[in-house]
């Protein structure tokens, strides 16, 4: 994280800040006896005492923003400055006249030629201090006492007269306070000097003044000698001098200086709060439900650095899943006592995962993938932010869209894999991750199952029918088989491609009871006579007569202009090679990874696929995993668990059913990160119903002018406010006046003009299509988001390289 960023707090969570558990073993932790009650650690509260990392990272505060603003530490910026509206030129041509100005009039009053001007002082004075008549001066030393704090109370009235008229204090701060470290500093101290000579020398009465005030001979009687009156006369004047000082010491930044050069000193350890109630590292959930003892072994879990972010979040979890019922309660009591850090881990044993490229925040479930600009075009408010993804925006599902090598795996999809693994580990959320074989996406240890398909080592195969098998559901087999098969193609109904499948599953299930493999459905689809009608007469023998009825019916429809078979079989031709020869079995002996796993089991799985030397078969897999996912998830009861695929490329993945399913992903809590490298990798009629479904848009750099286009749309119009300004030439008609302008043309070199401001409302698109393919930079992206609450956030420049 940019330490440097306004809106990060002190303390971030890179790779390391966060402490991990000491010694995670590779598999589950052996039971180890419960404590007795005596036994359990008392954990004292003190505010004093010096944080451990993760107490540090759990205190931090993370206010509510809206969102995709990384919340960690976060600061809301205050209100935008008044916007300079005064140019340079203007407030130095200003300063300048109201200093030769005041200089002018304090000459004429300090050598009394202004009449009149002891006049109201003599209103409030006895008449014997002063000479007579109205122009006559001081006659005793209290007189002289009173003119002196009189001047000065003149002279202080008539700076601040012109400062507020020449606007003295804008200027210090833009000419002055704006200045560089020491010439800031030695511009002050030149005013400085100038101004405490200006003082002794008594052009400036503010000593006089001050001193006119003091009764000093008072101190000379009562002595009997002049040391009280020299002390305390000189003791007046080093506090004149001082208080002339710190304006300037303020303006030019001395003390900052002097503590730059003394060396910063070490800033203090953060200490816990104050009231123990207060402290999260002390559980105070639990206390509140009576579990003091639960809590002390926790805390001295945290503070002892045995515990890491994941375990207390996954702890915490655990614990809200609890809920009222005392059966569970005592249970997770007894679990707590009896693991410490390392209750409810994941069923891989696993408390972490081995490496960490992202800043995580797991408090929140955020990870941070950039922060957004400073600076046009985005908002005040978003300037200097960190940007972050969380379930709440990934639950509305996340089309990205850039080029080969705009960062799309390295800068989005790796860090949210991560962040969803690790919320996995934290039993929140199941994750499948889809890509090519050797992308960039984590270590095979950090995923509980990986499926390399047409690798011979790989440990799994890919359940063809995602898991319907078991149930026999030949229906919904069939859909979700079209639907990978032919559902791209515009010359294939799926619902009779589903149909046609549903005719040959379900009979072929009714005899061997398991769905057929690869080599078989191909045969099936193909129509051969022989092995339709050895099937036909299975079902005979075992008395399937609707079963027998379905074959037929399929078999006196092969061989028709409509009938879907052919283009079934040439698609699952692309399957039937040598390479898939020991995947997709169906038999007694095969070890499929099916999707709906993912339903109730907190799991990490990546998918690997063969798109080296397997390019159409790769896209059709693609295809037929989404079309599990999709089934999978919104047909699950329980839909407590956060799942979440991420296909790292989506061409010619994406099918009018399907895109019709992601839409429905947002109700069921779960959601889809897909990464294109333009929008015509999909078909052009689901541009928009694509681009309406997701509620989360990011553009790349490097995106074309037509994909900008499709951006434009679904990003819309907005209400900006536009100034117009007109200028126009000054033509004078008296002598005077058009002598005064010609002087100023000839010291300015431009003629005198007036300028007429027009300020209007127009409406126009947020980002333009030659904006986002010619003005994003390298290593930026423009991203909109969209939460399941249906929050918003406006399409925002991200600088994805911070």
């Amino acid at each position: 994280m940019n330490t440097g960023d306004r809106h990060d707090g002190a303390h971030t969570t890179r790779a390391g800040a966060v402490p991990r558990p000491a010694g995670p073993p590779p598999g589950r932790l052996p039971p180890v006896p419960a404590a007795p009650p005596s036994a359990a650690p008392s954990v004292p509260a003190s505010s004093s005492r010096p944080l451990s990392p993760l107490e540090d990272w759990l205190t931090t505060a993370r206010p509510d923003a809206g969102p995709g603003i990384w919340r960690l530490g976060h600061v809301p910026r205050p209100d935008r400055p008044v916007e300079e509206e005064v140019s340079d030129r203007s407030l130095i041509s200003g300063a300048v006249i109201t200093v030769l100005s005041w200089m002018l009039l304090w000459s004429l009053w300090r050598n009394g030629y202004v009449p009149y001007q002891y006049v109201p002082l003599k209103l409030f004075t006895p008449e014997a201090w002063w000479t007579y008549g109205v122009y006559g001066g001081p006659r005793t030393t209290e007189a002289v006492s009173a003119a002196w704090v009189y001047n000065g109370i003149v002279c202080a009235a008539l700076l601040y007269w012109f400062g507020q008229i020449g606007n003295w204090a804008e200027f210090t701060r833009r000419f002055v306070r704006r200045r560089e470290q020491p010439l800031r500093a030695l511009i002050a101290l030149a005013v400085a000097a100038l101004v405490q000579l200006l003082v002794w020398t008594r052009v400036l009465p503010f000593a006089d003044s001050v001193l006119s005030l003091l009764p000093l001979s008072w101190f000379e009687v009562r002595d009997g000698n002049v040391t009280t009156l020299l002390v305390v006369s000189y003791g007046t004047t080093a506090v004149i001098a001082l208080g002339l000082l710190w304006p300037f010491a303020k303006m030019g930044g001395w003390g900052a200086l002097l503590h730059g050069f003394r060396g910063r000193a070490p800033a203090p350890a953060p200490t816990a709060p104050a009231h123990p109630d207060s402290d999260p590292a002390r559980w105070p959930e639990l206390r509140a439900a009576g579990l003091g003892e639960v809590a002390d072994r926790l805390t001295a879990e945290v503070r002892g650095g045995r515990m890491g972010d994941v375990d207390l979040v996954r702890i915490r979890n655990a614990w809200q899943a609890v809920g009222q019922d005392p059966e569970r309660r005592t249970l997770f009591a007894a679990t707590v006592l009896r693991d410490g850090a390392a209750s409810f881990t994941h069923p891989s044993g696993a408390r972490d995962l081995p490496h960490r490229t992202a800043t995580h925040d797991l408090l929140a479930s955020q990870v941070r993938i950039g922060s957004y600009v400073d600076g046009d075009p985005n908002p005040y408010r978003h300037g200097g932010a960190g940007t972050a993804l969380e379930p709440d925006v990934l639950g509305t599902s996340l089309l990205a869209v850039g080029p080969p090598g705009a960062g799309k795996t390295r800068r989005l999809t790796a860090p949210v894999v991560e962040s969803l693994a690790l919320q996995a580990l934290a039993g929140k959320c199941s994750t499948l991750a889809v890509c090519a074989a050797g992308a960039p996406l984590a270590d095979d240890a950090a995923y509980d199952v990986v499926v390399r398909i047409g690798d011979p080592a790989s440990v799994h195969d890919l359940d063809l029918y995602g898991g319907t098998g078991s149930a026999g559901d030949a229906e919904a087999a069939s859909a979700i088989l079209a639907e990978g098969l032919v559902g791209d193609l515009d010359t294939v109904d799926t619902g009779r491609a589903a149909t046609a499948l549903a005719q040959l599953i379900g009979p072929y299930h009714a005899v061997h009871g398991h769905f057929p493999a690869v080599p078989e459905l191909y045969e099936l689809l193909r129509g051969d006579p022989a092995t339709l009608q050895s099937l036909a007469d299975r079902l005979t023998a075992a008395g399937e007569t609707a079963m027998e009825r379905d074959l037929t019916a399929r078999m006196r429809q092969m061989g028709t202009a409509a009938d879907p078979c052919p283009p079934l079989a040439d698609r699952l031709a692309l399957l039937d090679r040598p390479a898939f020869a020991d995947f997709f079995d169906t038999g007694a002996s095969a070890r499929p990874f099916s999707l709906r796993a993912l339903q109730h089991h907190p799991m990490r799985v990546r998918i690997e696929l063969p798109e080296r030397g397997h390019a159409e078969a790769s896209r059709l897999l693609a295809r037929l995993i989404l079309a599990q996912f999709l089934g999978a998830v919104t047909s699950r009861a329980d839909r407590s668990l956060f799942s979440c695929l991420v296909l790292d490329d989506a061409t010619a993945t994406l099918t009018a059913e399907t895109v019709r399913g992601i839409g429905r992903l947002r109700s069921a809590n779960a959601g889809v990160v897909l990464s294109l490298r333009t929008v015509d990798d999909v078909p052009e009629a689901l541009h928009i119903p694509l681009l309406g479904a997701v509620g989360c848009h990011m553009a790349f750099s490097g995106v074309t002018t037509w994909d900008g286009r499709r951006f434009t749309e679904a990003w819309g119009t907005e209400w900006v406010e536009t100034k117009e300004v007109a200028q126009h030439t000054v033509f004078a008609n008296q002598p005077l006046t058009r002598a005064l302008h010609a002087l100023r043309k000839l010291v300015t070199g431009k003629s005198v003009v007036t300028s007429a401001v027009t300020i209007k409302k127009v409406e126009r698109a947020r980002w333009s299509a030659s904006e986002l393919a010619r003005e994003v930079p390298a290593g930026h992206a423009v991203l909109s988001l969209t939460t399941v609450r249906g929050e918003h956030a406006p399409p925002l420049l991200v600088d994805l390289r911070d």
